[in-house]
C-alpha cells in the first residue's frame, strides 16, 4: 500500500487521484471566494494538502480539507500534497495541527493550569453553553477533586461550580477525557495529601468511594470515620 519512500515528501499530484476524506466545515462563501482568488491569480496551493495513500496511486486527505475544497471549486487539475503515513495517530494530530479538530487533555492527570486553560477556551467560544461559569471556582473545585477515581465527567456536576448536567457537562467532552485508575491502582495511601483531598468531599461522595472500593461497614460512619477508613 504505502510507499515508504514517499512518506514525508512534497508531491504535485493530480486532484483526480485524491479523495476528500472528512469534508470541511467551512462555509460555501469562503470556499468559493477563495477559489476565485486562486483562479484569478493563476496561483498554486502553496499550503499543501496532507494525504495518505489508500491504494496504489490513490490518496485521501487527512489534513487541510478546506484547501481540497478550494482546489476543487477552482478547477485545479494538480495540487501540492505532503504524503503522510496511514496511522490513526498521524491522522489525529494532523487534524489538530490543521485546526480541524480540538485537542483533548487527560483530566485524570491534568494540572491546574491545563484545566483553567481548557475551561477558558470553552467559555470564550461564541456559542458557548458555559456562559456564567466562574472559571476560578470551577478550576479550583475540579483540580481539588479526586479525578483519578472518575469514570466519566458527571462528578463535576456535584462540585457546585456552575457546570450542570446536560449541555454544560457535554461541552466539557470537547476538551477532556479520562483514564480511570484500575482497582489495584486505587489503593489509598497514608499521605497527608490524600487526607486533605478526602476532607473536601461530602459524606455522600466519601461513601461512594468506599462502595467503589468494595469496603464494607461504611454506611453508618460519620465523615471523620469515613476519611480514616479510606486512608
Amino acid at each position: 500500500m504505502s510507499n515508504l519512500s514517499d512518506i514525508g515528501n512534497l508531491m504535485y499530484l493530480d486532484l483526480a487521484v485524491i479523495e476528500p476524506g472528512e469534508v470541511t466545515k467551512a462555509s460555501e462563501y469562503l470556499i468559493n471566494a477563495t477559489a476565485k482568488q486562486l483562479s484569478n491569480n493563476n496561483i498554486r496551493n502553496w499550503i499543501p494538502l496532507v494525504v495518505k495513500e489508500i491504494a496504489e496511486d490513490r490518496y485521501q486527505v487527512i489534513g487541510n480539507s478546506f484547501i481540497y475544497a478550494v482546489a476543487e471549486a477552482a478547477g485545479l487539475e494538480k495540487v501540492w500534497c505532503i504524503i503522510a503515513d496511514n496511522s490513526e495517530k498521524t491522522a489525529e494530530i494532523t487534524k489538530i495541527l490543521a485546526g480541524e479538530a480540538i485537542p483533548k487533555i487527560n483530566l485524570s492527570t491534568a494540572s491546574r493550569d491545563e484545566i483553567k486553560a481548557a475551561l477558558e477556551y470553552l467559555v470564550e467560544q461564541p456559542s458557548t453553553v458555559l456562559k456564567g461559569v466562574k472559571i476560578p471556582v470551577a478550576t479550583n473545585r475540579i483540580d481539588e477533586a479526586l479525578r483519578q477515581e472518575w469514570k466519566n465527567l458527571n462528578p463535576i456536576t456535584k462540585l457546585k461550580c456552575g457546570i450542570t448536567a446536560g449541555k454544560k457537562i457535554k461541552a466539557l467532552e470537547q476538551v477532556f477525557y479520562l483514564t480511570p485508575k484500575s482497582e489495584s491502582e486505587r489503593k489509598p495511601t497514608n499521605s497527608k495529601k490524600t487526607q486533605d483531598d478526602l476532607s473536601k468531599l461530602t459524606i455522600t461522595e466519601l461513601k461512594k468511594i468506599a462502595k467503589e472500593r468494595k469496603i464494607s461497614g461504611y454506611s453508618k460512619l460519620n465523615k471523620s470515620q469515613l476519611i480514616k477508613l479510606l486512608t
